[in-house]
């Protein structure tokens, strides 16, 4: 009977020892495992740009300009795929990215953007962070170097979600932003658009006239990223509609109608006649597809794009990155300036057959 009684407590003590050390391990195994998934070198990550759509074709682009567009687009998707590459965040890769097309007056965004009818820039854009669904637009400025971090600098350090005119251009100074004067956008290539679109409005050669939508091209730029996290992120920067009036906004600055970003779903950025993206709300259209309907990225795009815009009359194009890493650049006009970095391979392309 003793010997049973031993028996019987070494099994005890054995089996104590053994849930103790259980208990004791799991929590840094656990930890070990989430550090491992968190920071995983092989994560998916990606970045998508877009620099408007429109009547884009070849024969109305030369050899030299074609060059021009490619290099900007390279050198913009290049840096925001750099910083993801080196674990940076899908909101950075997305700002810087946005940065260098603002500056390039190819872009109807920042330098070079499109003209009001008073002859001055009226700058807009937007930012959201997918992962906290914390965003920031910005409407009307026209003194802010780039009105993306702008953007940013609402959605970061401020508590409120889009700010307008005076009042975003007086927070801006308060986040010490570059600030310059508004002859520095005005380019004279835009100058003489919005002269020549005015003259032949007042010869009533034409009650409306856009050649953002007739004969040029949506010069909107946007970026969408995920990161190495898992995080994604949506940016959209414009100068909106040439010759607009009376404080016109777009959809650009406009979060689910030109921006959305959620990391449950997807980012997503548009480019096109802006009343028509807002009354579709399509930038969070996409994502309420397939977060409700189970569509893929690309079935929620093409089913935007291709079906329910056209139905209220909207032209333009999309561009979006799910949480997978999945793409889609879909348009419904003759071409579209977009890039996409996947897995290091650069792709640039303009037109529709491509």
């Amino acid at each position: 009977m003793k010997n049973i009684l031993l028996l019987l407590s070494f099994l005890y003590l054995s089996i104590s020892c053994q849930q103790t050390n259980k208990s004791q391990l799991e929590p840094s195994q656990k930890q070990t495992t989430l550090d491992t998934l968190q920071q995983k070198p092989n994560a998916p990550f990606g970045i998508v740009m877009h620099g408007g759509a429109g009547k884009i074709i070849k024969e109305n682009l030369s050899d030299s300009l074609e060059k021009a567009y490619h290099e900007k687009l390279s050198e913009a998707i290049s840096k925001g795929n750099d910083i993801l590459k080196n674990g940076g965040s899908a909101v950075e890769a997305v700002k810087q990215s946005i940065n260098i097309l603002e500056d390039s007056p190819l872009f109807n965004s920042g330098k070079g953007a499109v003209l009001t009818h008073e002859e001055q820039p009226e700058l807009d854009a937007s930012i959201m962070d997918g992962k906290t669904l914390n965003a920031g637009g910005i409407t009307g400025v026209s003194t802010v170097k780039n009105p993306i971090n702008l953007a940013y600098e609402v959605m970061e350090n401020s508590e409120h979600v889009f700010l307008s005119g005076k009042g975003a251009e007086a927070f801006a100074k308060i986040r010490n932003l570059i600030l310059v004067e508004p002859s520095y956008f005005i380019t004279p290539k835009q100058l003489q658009n919005v002269r020549r679109i005015k003259k032949e409005q007042e010869n009533n050669q034409s009650n409306f006239y856009n050649p953002d939508l007739n004969g040029s091209k949506f010069g909107t730029v946007g970026c969408v990223a995920l990161d190495k996290n898992g995080n994604l992120a949506a940016g959209t920067s414009t100068g909106g509609m040439t010759n607009k009036k009376w404080g016109r906004i777009g959809d650009s600055p406009i979060i689910g109608a030109g921006t959305y970003a959620n990391n449950a779903t997807c980012a997503v950025s548009g480019t096109g006649w802006g009343e028509y993206y807002i009354r579709g709300v399509v930038a969070y259209d996409i994502s309420a597809l397939m977060e409700y309907k189970g569509l893929s990225i690309q079935e929620a795009v093409k089913k935007v794009i291709y079906e329910k815009q056209p139905q209220l009359g909207g032209e333009g194009g999309i561009i979006a990155i799910d949480h997978l890493g999945n793409i889609a650049m879909e348009f419904n006009t003759p071409g579209m300036f977009r890039a996409s970095y996947l897995n290091d391979e650069l792709d640039i392309k303009m037109y529709q057959k491509e």
